[in-house]
């Protein structure tokens, strides 16, 4: 939400590429249970981009404005030997000319990391690192900068509004009690919740274009426009 701010208020320029991925080694995150089903799909592709896309297609308004128009995967070859994919790493291109790099990375030990790289023609922002750099106002040039004074500055209106109820209710640093107040306040006022049907089917179906790709030695595969053209005349998403 801060990096969503900070893009509003152009601090980054103009948008022109993203990083994010689903890097959590799932082995130590779901340890097996006993009684809990095996999962027995093969995967060679990107099964879980919904996570990570989520707040890079908001951030470049996907079905508001932009659209996701193709892609391309390719996937590192198991260890296991079992036809499934080790890392897969997708890139996706939006019709307005900006770039995705989007991994899925769970099977091999690793720290948690969701990346989020957020790069403009003003400056660029690794927030799972907590550093930025803004040309022009940092203040050396191609050095990187904690962002603690820009959390001061451009905290999003809603958080500082909510932020202190949202972290006492909980859930992965209170973003889930934040994400069901905005979708029951969006019910009971009638207004668009902040993701849609659309969304949905846009963010979900990169599992099965990645598939597709990495199928066809990382051949291009375009993204279905979901929304029949509506893309172009929904605004994009105000967190208010």
């Amino acid at each position: 939400m801060l990096v969503h701010n900070m893009l509003r208020k152009g601090l980054f320029g103009e948008l022109r590429h993203c990083e994010a991925g689903y890097q959590h080694y799932g082995a130590r995150a779901r340890p097996a249970i006993p009684g809990r089903p095996k999962e027995d799909k093969v995967y060679t592709a990107n099964s879980y981009p919904t996570h990570p896309i989520g707040p890079v297609a908001q951030w470049m308004d996907i079905n508001h404005g932009n659209r996701f128009d193709y892609l391309v995967s390719m996937s590192a070859d198991a260890t296991r030997g079992n036809g499934s994919a080790d890392i897969n790493t997708s890139l996706i291109r939006t019709v307005h000319g900006q770039t995705i790099t989007l991994y899925f990375d769970t099977k091999l030990p690793r720290p948690y990391d969701l990346i989020y790289r957020v790069q403009g023609t003003r400056g660029i922002c690794m927030a799972s690192s907590d550093k930025i750099y803004i040309e022009g106002r940092s203040p050396k040039p191609d050095t990187w900068k904690p962002m603690e004074a820009y959390y001061k500055e451009f905290e999003h209106p809603l958080w500082k509004a909510l932020g202190e109820k949202a972290l006492k209710r909980g859930g992965h640093g209170a973003g889930d009690w934040m994400v069901l107040y905005r979708l029951i306040n969006a019910l009971r006022t009638g207004t668009p919740p902040d993701m849609d049907v659309y969304d949905a089917a846009t963010w979900s179906c990169i599992t099965e274009l990645s598939e597709k790709s990495v199928a066809n030695r990382s051949s291009p595969v375009d993204f279905p426009d979901f929304t029949r053209g509506r893309w172009k005349t929904t605004p994009p998403v105000r967190y208010r």
